[in-house]
Parts: structure tokens; sequence; C-alpha cells
């Protein structure tokens, strides 16, 4: 389908979309925060309210904000500086959306979270029904990452980049916006490029160094998020925030940014969240034969075609599914601990209880729990 084709095909059909805006379209060039592009922006998410689009806004900006406040020359380093300058930033920036939002009769309704969020399933389904809420409420959910209390590594996500492609996966979203100071992705002859099949090699090969001296993202981070989006079955579109009237334009049909089209399959919100919201703690390594069974025939993780177990974990643990030539190709919930699955590899389910002394399961991870991570055939 061609380019153009696609685009407003993909446009017609949104209904539910998530956008993102970094700290270098929030800022100027003195740290301090733009209220007249908060403003902007703010009226075009109220525009699009009125449509009937329940929208979603992912915003950097506490730490710019903070920095813009306390006079510092740039980002902070330590990590308990930089938590402390999100804290001071984080009400000035809600302030700001919620008085521009206010003049279009809307809230803004805050949102902060961290990786554990979206590792925990009850609390992952519970940002949902948040969300949800504040949508019934007339506001618009602006999430930013707790800064304040994360803790490096363990609580945080490298940019909100990740989050807002989690956001869109969680709430099934038909498309994420990913508002820079750029017009999309640029091919080497620094030429717009219009669409993205696919998040692959050539892709990434375009991308430059090109993160802000304020922001934690670049575009390297931007095209995981598309990863994570189109695999998902959902669009995502990267563009220019400093363009008058982007976002409506872009759901106009008009040629903004760069299209990354969504796979033909959509996954349910929980391979969503297997894929992409929960760090795997585990891996185990497959023969050529399982591989070929788990991503061609749509099978189940049988222990008679794993060479290899890292861990440790328990048996309800999401772990890493690796070919042979250390490729990931899914993630899944095991139905063995890593001691376990140490002493049955290799064998036939047949074989487990004598092995284990007690009645086990067939599969080492069941179908349903298995979600492919490279194309989209589950």
């Amino acid at each position: 389908m061609p380019s153009t084709a696609l685009r407003k095909q993909l446009m017609s059909q949104v209904r539910c979309m998530v956008v993102k805006v970094g700290t270098a379209l929030l800022t100027g060039d003195d740290g301090r925060l733009d209220t007249r592009r908060i403003s902007h922006i703010s009226g075009q998410l109220a525009a699009l309210h009125q449509r009937g689009i329940r929208v979603t806004l992912v915003s950097s900006g506490a730490v710019g904000a903070g920095i813009g406040l306390t006079g510092q020359p740039g980002r902070p380093r330590s990590m308990p500086m930089l938590q402390a300058t999100a804290a001071v930033g984080q009400p000035s920036l809600m302030a700001l959306y919620g008085r521009a939002l206010a003049r279009h009769g809307l809230h803004a309704g805050q949102v902060l979270v961290s990786r554990h969020d979206f590792e925990e399933r009850v609390r992952y389904v519970n940002i949902r029904n948040t969300l949800d809420a504040l949508h019934r409420l007339k506001a618009i959910p602006i999430i930013n990452e707790n800064d304040t209390i994360a803790v490096e590594e363990l609580d945080r996500f490298a940019d909100n980049d990740t989050i807002s492609a989690l956001v869109a996966n969680l709430l099934r979203a038909d498309l994420l916006v990913i508002l820079t100071v750029v017009d999309g992705l640029l091919d080497a002859q620094g030429n717009l490029v219009d669409l993205v099949m696919h998040v692959d090699e050539q892709a990434q090969g375009l991308v430059r160094k090109d993160k802000s001296k304020l922001g934690s993202g670049g575009m390297r981070s931007k095209l995981g998020a598309a990863s994570l989006v189109t695999e998902a079955g959902q669009g995502m579109v990267i563009a220019n925030g400093r363009k008058p009237n982007v976002l409506l334009r872009l759901l106009d049909g008009e040629r903004v940014g760069t299209i990354f089209a969504p796979a033909a399959r959509k996954r349910s919100a929980r391979q969503c969240w297997l894929a992409g919201a929960v760090r795997p703690i585990g891996r185990i390594v497959l023969d050529d034969g399982a591989v070929q069974a788990v991503l061609q025939r749509g099978k189940s993780l049988l222990a008679r075609g794993i060479t290899q177990v890292t861990g440790p974990f328990h048996r309800g643990s999401i772990v890493r599914v690796v070919a042979p030539d250390g490729r990931t190709i899914a993630h899944g919930i095991s139905n063995y601990s890593y001691e376990e699955l140490n002493r049955i590899k290799g064998l036939k389910s047949s074989e487990f209880a004598a092995v284990l002394g007690r009645p086990s399961r067939d599969e080492v991870i069941h179908r349903d729990n298995l979600v492919l991570t490279v194309g989209n055939g589950d």
C-alpha cells in the first residue's frame, strides 16, 4: 500500500492515542519551560478530545523545569540531585498544563509511574483503570516517570519514549505520536523518511547521536518504542512538535513526520505485558527444532528442545526464550524453576516424574503464556 494511502487509512481509524512530548520540545535554550509551547500542545489535546479521541499525554519536562527554576547550568549528574531537581520541577510542569487545559474546560490528571508499576500485573492493570476513570472525568491523563523516588536500574526506565510505548500497549491505543524537535527519521542525505514498514537493521542504521543536553532519550530510544508499538499491531509517528497544529494536521492525513506501520495482527493487552513491560529474569536456550516449533508451528515449549538454562528463577517467573544464535525469540511464564529445568532439559515429559519425584506439566511454557518477540506470528 502506498504511504499516502496507509497514512490516511491509519489516521481515519484513530479513536485512542498516546502523545509523548520530550524535554527539548518543552524547554527553551535557557532550560526553562516554554509556556507558549505547553499552551499550544494543550490546545491540540483539547481539540482531539472534542473530536471524540481519547488522548493520553506522556510528558517529560520535570527535570528541565527544575533546572530552570533552580538556575543549574545543565542536567545534574548525580541521582539525588536529579531526583531533587525533578521534585522541584514537577509541580510547575503540572500547574502549566492544568491552567492551559482549564481554558478548554478540561482537567489535568497527573499519573506518576515507576518500572515496577508496569512489571507487576495487578498494578499494570490498575494503571489502565485509573486512566479510563480520568477520561470519564474530562481529564487529560499526564504521565511522567516518578523520578523522585526511583532507584537507578531497579525502578527506572531509560526514557519516557519507553513509557509512552508501554502506555500505548496498555491502552491498546490506535496510535502513538512522539513529538520532538526534528521532523522525523531522516535518511543519510538528511531527507525525511515518510514510512517505515519494519524497525529493522536498515532503520536502525539511520540513527544519529541526537540526544539533547536536557533529555534522556534520542532517536535510538524512539525506534525502540516503535518496535514495541508496531509489533503489537499499533501505529506510531515521530513528528516535529514545533510545527503549528502538528497533531491535528497529522490526524487529518497530512504528510507530517515519519509513520511506523503496524504489524498485521494485534497483540492482546496480556501479550503486550509479557513482551514489553516485564524484564525477564532468566534465559532458556533452545535447539533449532524447538525454535522452529515455537516460531513456525505455534507450539508450546517442551523440555526436550532445551539445551541451556540460565537463572536463577522460580516457577511462574517470566523468562527469555533464546535461539542457538543468541536471538531472543519469545518471553514466557515458566512452569518450572531454574533448578528443575536444569534437571529435565532435553528429556521427554514422560520422564519428568522419575526425575522430579512428582507429577509434572508436559509444557515448560504453555503457548497461552508465550509471546513471540520476533515477527508477529503470535
